[in-house]
């Protein structure tokens, strides 16, 4: 069975998994591409922000922290949803249960706009970015983050398993859909070149303001052999954008 969207995560053991996956220690998630994020971020005093494909909600934490003076989730998976109301803040975060297909934006409402590594599972991303542009208010940003197009364009590697210190990159002019091995299901995401979601922003909008492609800083790995095949692929594409008027 081929899962779309947001879809897996409401199965309770593939969700257990993937929660334990994403918060262990060594995640690629938290050494390399959530720094860069935060990075990107910066200081965000008295801002509202959306998170797109929220997951569990921890990411508000960090928002917060950085001065965010309001945090709104969008989250498509109820179970996910959950767990989300168990970590963020009720007094200053709200979580909505829908898809990001179907969410609506209220117009000119936040400041910034983030999501981490759920835009390569839409097959629409001109709707998706065209509604953050009407999102934002003047000067807005738009941040967020993908599986590298390298990863997505072929998933010849992925069926192989284990820890992978080279991939094989096929098809990486050929976009739509691909089936991922993950977890022990089929996680259907959407492959897109790094020239496609630029020109994806340039048309909804946006001006780019920087690209990072997830080059790991050694300290912030405790073992180095870890840290060396963490130089060898990029896992993450991540863009800053700004709304332009």
């Amino acid at each position: 069975m081929q899962y779309h969207g947001s879809s897996a995560y409401d199965q309770s053991v593939f969700l257990k998994a993937y929660l334990a996956r994403r918060h262990r220690p060594n995640s690629p998630n938290n050494l390399i591409e959530r720094p860069i994020m935060l990075e990107l971020i910066g200081e965000i005093t008295g801002k509202r922000v959306l998170d797109l494909g929220c997951g569990d909600g921890r990411f508000s934490a960090d928002l917060i922290e950085r001065g965010c003076c309001f945090y709104e989730g969008v989250e498509g998976s109820l179970q996910m949803v959950q767990e989300a109301q168990a970590h963020i803040e009720a007094h200053s975060s709200s979580i909505q249960h829908i898809s990001m297909e179907d969410w609506q934006p209220n117009e000119a409402s936040v400041d910034l706009a983030v999501s981490r590594l759920a835009v390569h599972y839409l097959r629409d991303t001109h709707n998706l970015f065209t509604k953050v542009y009407h999102a934002l208010r003047e000067d807005g940003e738009w941040i967020f983050s993908v599986q590298h197009p390298l990863l997505t364009a072929s998933m010849k590697s992925a069926d192989i398993g284990g820890a992978r210190t080279d991939w094989i990159v096929d098809d990486y002019f050929e976009n739509g859909k691909r089936s991922e091995p993950w977890i022990g299901e089929q996680i259907v995401k959407y492959h897109r070149t790094i020239e496609d979601y630029i020109q994806g922003c340039l048309r909804a909008g946006f001006s780019i303001l920087d690209l990072r492609e997830g080059k790991p800083l050694k300290a912030l790995f405790e073992n180095e052999a870890e840290f060396a095949r963490r130089l060898r692929i990029p896992l993450f594409l991540i863009i800053k954008c700004k709304k332009n008027p």
